[in-house]
């Protein structure tokens, strides 16, 4: 399984971005996808989920409202698009699926997209 991750940018602060992110190889049966972020000096965080039959969406608090993820389940692709975007929401972001056999643990990672938002 690959993941790839599109669509990272520079963008002023209040902008919009949109990341894609497209699973290809053995993905039948995907549990979810993800969305996680990773800003210089700091930890991996959690950002956004979504559960990939029901459609169900997580968000972290600090997105909550202002960013949204979406899938297109023909294409296998995940979808983050980001909305008044804030300086401190630059990171590298990356994409991760959680795949059969065993659901829990995100089993597969993107290669990481950058977003800078400028003030």
């Amino acid at each position: 399984v690959q993941l790839q991750a599109f669509g990272g940018g520079l963008v002023q602060a209040g902008g919009s971005l949109r990341l894609s992110c497209e699973a290809s190889g053995r993905t039948y049966g995907t549990y979810k996808m993800g969305w996680f972020r990773q800003a210089p000096g700091k930890e991996r965080e959690f950002v956004a989920r979504i559960n990939w039959s029901s459609g169900m969406t997580y968000y972290a608090n600090s997105v909550k409202g202002r960013f949204a993820i979406s899938r297109d389940n023909a294409k296998n692709t995940v979808y983050l698009q980001m909305d008044s975007l804030k300086p401190e929401d630059t990171a590298v972001y990356y994409c991760a699926a959680d795949i059969p056999p065993v659901e829990g643990l995100y089993d597969y990672w993107g290669q990481g997209t950058q977003v800078t938002v400028s003030s």
